[in-house]
């Protein structure tokens, strides 16, 4: 059993994680921005706890004690600054688990930084509305690129996108490559997450594509 941070708690991919945590018999620290929006009644073995993901020092204060993180929020749209928050919450949580001694981090991707199968990232085949939002997410891997040395790191991704409606299957598999057609549950997503965050450490620092 394991003790594991959880932030961006209250969305879709970090509620799964928090689920699928609970589900193997790891505690659980669910750092969420204001724990008052976080429905749904939590059992004994999750805490919610109010965190920036932003500032190192409630990084380090809420990771401390705690065997691996896992990072799942993300801010996209009006009144939001992604440009902002991608490198400032790569940079406090690069700074904010060395302090507290944690060297586990996994990290929820987005798939058009996942090169598709002629080896181009997705995104650099995409012109839409979604690319400030999408280089805003590149900025952040960047920083944990050059910053996380100390930091035993993973970045999963859907190899695809999420199936909003999907169901759990209880299995994913792992792609070599982008691919804009598959689709995976949240659900299941949190599979691979909880299978990263109980992974042997071997200070491998890469990018995981799921479906």
């Amino acid at each position: 059993m394991s003790r594991i941070v959880i932030f961006g708690a209250g969305g879709r991919a970090g509620r799964q994680a928090v689920a699928e945590a609970r589900r193997r018999g790891h505690e659980v620290t669910a750092v969420v921005r204001d724990p008052s929006r976080y429905g749904g009644l939590p059992d004994d073995g999750v805490r919610i706890a109010a965190g920036d993901v932003t500032k190192e020092t409630d990084v380090a204060a809420l990771a401390a004690g705690h065997d691996a993180a896992i990072n799942a929020t993300a801010v996209y749209g009006e009144g939001t600054d992604p440009d902002a928050f991608f490198t400032a919450a790569a940079h406090a949580l690069v700074t904010g688990l060395r302090q507290a001694g944690v060297d586990r981090l996994i990290t929820v991707g987005l798939s058009a930084l996942l090169p598709g199968p002629d080896g181009i990232r997705l995104l650099d085949t995409l012109l839409n509305e979604f690319r400030p939002f999408c280089l805003a997410h590149a900025a952040g891997l960047e920083v944990l690129r050059a910053e996380g040395g100390a930091l035993d790191w993973v970045w999963v991704s859907p190899a695809g996108d999420f199936d909003h409606d999907g169901e759990r299957t209880g299995r994913y598999d792992v792609r070599e490559h982008g691919d804009v057609a598959a689709r995976i549950s949240y659900a299941d997503f949190a599979l691979a997450l909880l299978d990263e965050a109980q992974a042997p450490h071997h200070h491998h620092h890469r990018q995981l594509a799921v479906s």
